[in-house]
């Protein structure tokens, strides 16, 4: 198996686990929060998507799909392009209010499809260019953002999982 099959599998396995993880659920469920302090099911989804957008967008050098395809108005959101959920405070994420199930896996499928084509265009030399990111030593690589990007959607979107079973209980997960 090459290195670009490895990455993008497991970039494919984000968004069916979402499936899995949204099935069902209503307004109530992805807003649901166990304290006023915790990210909820939607916001969770919403950040782990936004993140990869931006992330995979800067390494391309272009825009992000948040913007480009105006996702921004599908979440009744702002387009900024900044604002991936880094840095929100409790009551930031309190008033996020998710859209649908539906729009939240479409964003997520977008911003997936663009990673796994953006995968696919590097070579392995690629992988090994040093970004401009002073603030971290050593200096990421393109291959090192890669994975942090997929560790990051593969941790929020295992909290989303952990969220449905605080608020619905046993048996929700099919395999």
């Amino acid at each position: 198996m090459e290195w670009k099959d490895l990455l993008i599998d497991g970039y494919s396995r984000v968004p069916e686990f979402l499936e899995n993880v949204l099935n069902g659920l209503t307004q109530d469920d992805l807003d649901w929060q166990p304290r006023h302090d915790c990210n909820s099911i939607g916001w969770l989804v919403w950040h782990l998507t936004r993140q990869q957008d931006a992330q995979i967008a800067s390494l391309m050098g272009g825009e992000q799909l948040w913007v480009t395809e105006k996702w921004y108005a599908k979440f009744d959101r702002s387009p900024e392009p900044y604002d991936v959920g880094f840095g929100h405070s409790p009551k930031q994420v309190s008033a996020f209010k998710s859209p649908e199930s539906r729009t939240l896996l479409g964003y997520n499928r977008a911003v997936v499809e663009r990673s796994k084509q953006y995968i696919n265009s590097l070579s392995e030399k690629d992988l090994d260019r040093e970004l401009n990111e002073p603030q971290f030593q050593p200096l990421p690589t393109v291959g090192v953002r890669l994975v942090s990007i997929l560790d990051d959607s593969v941790l929020h979107a295992g909290q989303a999982a952990y969220l449905r079973g605080m608020r619905q209980g046993k048996g929700w997960q099919k395999y």
